[in-house]
């Protein structure tokens, strides 16, 4: 059967790659990504994490060299992870002065200044961010100041207003340290608009808040529970989302809009694309998510077995996270997702 003139040929467009190029609805761009990174105190190398194969613990030293590579790849920013020598109940190491993670922050905003005196990217040093949470630091390895004595079917009951004043604490160290967003993570009610009083009030005026809004009780985060060494037992289901509800992520993430977040998030993000589209439908502020430890590790076990095209399969689910609306992408791939773009911007083969 031969087409008649009039019917429509979408394929027309498909047919080299200068035309994919052309008209596609959906592009990457370096500055879209973010590269979470952890640091450990004590190490003297890094350490590999096991189950997210090319993720390390850092040292100071080689943090340091991750967020200079970060830098001339030109993505967008750093989200970085602190794993304390000592912890105990109330993560007393999460907003001590000389605490690992402030440590990690100052390292990086050097490499910020370096960047930016250097003037060879013009402006293209990434964002220092800081996860703002007690899970490494605590003992029990929960996100929060537990109430003592009490728990829920023999699950721990974390204090939510407790908590809420280590986040505090937290927040104004971290930009005190040099931090230009903090992202508490923990899902505590009231947590955005806590931390921001406490950042106005200390100074700190300009530190923006990436709110962690619709964070779900996943399967997927069981990865970077080794990254971080993490001390958790049972789960954290009292106080993130559970998976099967959609309409309570945008009530989240409207919650902590209305008390001054300047970025929302969404996490995991695979998973749970429709939350991610529905709260970018409705955000009048930009909105993050977050490709998690589980998800990388899937892909890279699946391409190493030979089962998948690594390459393909990463830029696939990242393009789908950005397709679905997010604005801000955190990913373990960040630097090396923005190596392919720059070789395809300047005469690579994809």
């Amino acid at each position: 059967m031969t087409l008649s003139p009039g019917h429509h040929r979408p394929r027309r467009l498909r047919t080299t790659p200068r035309l994919r190029r052309l008209v596609g609805e959906t592009r990457l761009h370096p500055a879209d990504l973010v590269l979470p990174l952890f640091v450990k105190e004590g190490l003297d190398a890094p350490r590999p994490i096991s189950s997210m194969p090319g993720v390390v613990q850092h040292t100071e030293a080689t943090l340091a060299d991750a967020v200079r590579d970060a830098a001339r790849a030109g993505i967008g920013g750093v989200m970085l992870f602190g794993i304390p020598a000592h912890r105990d109940a109330t993560g007393s190491q999460a907003d001590a002065e000389d605490g690992i993670l402030q440590r990690a922050i100052r390292l990086a905003r050097d490499v910020v200044r370096e960047v930016e005196t250097a003037g060879t990217r013009g402006g293209a040093a990434p964002v220092v961010m800081a996860d703002t949470c007690l899970d490494e630091f605590t003992d029990h390895g929960h996100c929060g100041v537990l109430v003592p004595g009490r728990d829920q079917d023999g699950t721990v009951v974390v204090d939510n207003d407790a908590t809420l004043e280590r986040y505090a604490s937290m927040a104004v160290a971290q930009a005190r340290a040099g931090a230009d967003v903090v992202a508490p993570s923990g899902m505590m009610d009231g947590q955005v608009g806590v931390i921001r009083e406490a950042l106005d009030a200390a100074g700190y005026s300009d530190v923006g808040i990436l709110a962690y809004s619709a964070k779900y009780a996943s399967a997927f985060y069981g990865p970077f529970r080794e990254a971080v060494d993490s001390a958790l037992q049972g789960d954290r289901r009292t106080y993130q989302m559970d998976a099967g509800n959609a309409r309570e992520g945008l009530r989240e993430a409207d919650l902590d809009l209305a008390e001054g977040a300047d970025l929302v998030m969404v996490k995991p993000a695979g998973s749970y694309l429709d939350v991610l589209a529905a709260v970018a439908e409705m955000s009048p502020v930009p909105v993050a998510a977050y490709q998690v430890s589980g998800e990388y590790a899937m892909i890279e076990a699946a391409a190493a077995n030979g089962w998948i095209d690594r390459r393909g399969a990463v830029t696939e689910s990242v393009l789908g996270i950005k397709r679905a609306g997010a604005d801000v992408i955190l990913t373990y791939w960040a630097t090396e997702i923005a190596g392919w773009l720059r070789d395809e911007t300047f005469g690579g083969t994809r």
